[in-house]
């Protein structure tokens, strides 16, 4: 059963969607991505949202926009209802959901992580609880000879076998044999497609994970579009967006969009630590990766290794202020200093290096980090220890110290807790 529409995400159909299942009205020019970003923020700033451009009484704040946009664009994208109906209808036969940027259920990391770069809409078929588990992105060339395809699926094995989510691209090569390791292997995959979601999501090699609730796709461009090469280069940043951790099997030297992806991660969006496998088969665009500050991939055996390899790493984040130690590393890293019993940290003094002078300092600076950066939106205590992989009772005693400290505001009725530093929701 898919949940009906909200009326917010309504709204952004109409005004950013080509509706390609209806007649895919030309006559109608749709706000670009820097456009509909434009109008979110003038909604904002009059405490508006989406939603009040539709309906009987959208005149006003039709009015209030249209000085931006024009009064008859404006009507004649939000008059395409009919075109709507006849998608959605297509959608729905599918099992094709969709969720707005202005949706509770929008994936929290795209908000947190990419903010206004988080794409205006998100279609999807499969469980979607699955996106806000991070995990491992695995990424890679399209053109890769079959030894490659087996190590890769050896890959999404091990992730399986380490019950962590397998976050890849769809695609052909590396992407889906990846994917196809982990779910031989009994895992869960979230697939980030940049064409063609509507064709996969009723294809026969896909429908019994759909069902089964171990895959989820998704696209933020329309089910029915085609491949566009802008489109596939996109993608990457919402791949590494939803992971903990990333390894690039192959990339070659100075193209394509595995090479741009891995660029654009480690010296500009620094989401996750990004592995890159190594050694003399490697091939040139890998080698230039790791000098551009990629992570040699250590090369695990087995499930058990591979999360060894990510405690490992949790170690080397926590001391980077730029990269981010979400609840794939943080998990292992809270269970090896104090298993599952609740926590108050102490204030310790800093050396001379800035370092603090405790294990439990340092998580808490790495929470610190963390919850600054999640908490953009208010979540409740159980949220939060799900967030970090941790229980209530440790949770609690992080989250009553980082109020105290006034890093985190509490609310009430029900408690919640977001960062004091950003109350601005996305739209």
């Amino acid at each position: 059963m898919i949940a009906p529409l909200t009326s917010n995400t309504q709204a952004i159909l109409l005004l950013t969607a080509p509706l390609i299942a209806g007649r895919n009205d030309s006559s109608a020019e749709l706000l670009t991505f820097g456009e509909y970003n434009r109008l979110a923020r003038l909604l904002r700033e009059k405490q508006k949202q989406p939603a009040d451009l539709i309906g009987s009484d959208a005149g006003d704040v039709i009015d209030l926009c249209a000085k931006m946009f024009g009064r008859p664009r404006l009507d004649a994208l939000l008059g395409r209802g009919f075109l709507l109906s006849q998608a959605v209808e297509r959608w729905n036969a599918r099992f094709i959901w969709v969720v707005s940027r202005a949706d509770a259920d929008y994936p929290r990391r795209f908000k947190t992580r990419l903010k206004e770069d988080a794409p205006p809409l998100l279609y999807g078929c499969g469980d979607a609880a699955l996106l806000e588990k991070g995990g491992l992105a695995v990424v890679g060339s399209r053109h890769v000879d079959d030894e490659l395809i087996a190590y890769t699926e050896r890959v999404g094995q091990m992730a399986a076998e380490a019950h962590r989510t397998l976050i890849s691209g769809a695609a052909r090569g590396i992407d889906r044999a990846a994917m196809n390791g982990a779910l031989q292997a009994g895992g869960t995959v979230a697939g980030v497609m940049s064409d063609s979601l509507e064709r996969a999501a009723v294809a026969g090699d896909n429908r019994e994970f759909l069902m089964d609730k171990r895959l989820v796709l998704v696209s933020p461009y329309d089910p029915a579009a085609g491949f566009n090469v802008g489109h596939a280069m996109q993608r990457n940043k919402f791949i590494y967006a939803l992971a903990d951790a990333a390894l690039v099997v192959s990339a070659d030297f100075q193209k394509g969009g595995t090479w741009e992806g891995a660029i654009e991660q480690l010296e500009r969006l620094h989401f996750v630590p990004v592995f890159v496998r190594n050694g003399d088969n490697g091939g040139k665009g890998n080698r230039a990766l790791i000098q551009r500050g990629g992570r040699p991939w250590p090369e695990p055996h087995n499930g058990g290794d591979l999360i060894e390899a990510m405690k490992a790493v949790a170690a080397e984040v926590a001391a980077e202020p730029q990269q981010e130690a979400l609840s794939f590393a943080l998990h292992e890293k809270a269970a090896s200093f104090y298993g599952d019993k609740p926590v108050v940290t102490p204030s310790v003094p800093t050396s001379s290096s800035g370092q603090a002078g405790s294990p439990a300092t340092r998580l808490l600076s790495s929470v610190r980090q963390i919850l600054l950066r999640e908490l953009a939106e208010a979540q409740t205590e159980g949220q939060v220890a799900a967030l970090l992989g941790v229980s209530k009772s440790q949770a609690k005693a992080w989250l009553a110290r980082l109020v105290k400290e006034g890093a985190l505001k509490k609310l009430s009725k029900p408690v919640r807790f977001h960062a004091a530093t950003s109350s601005d929701q996305l739209l």
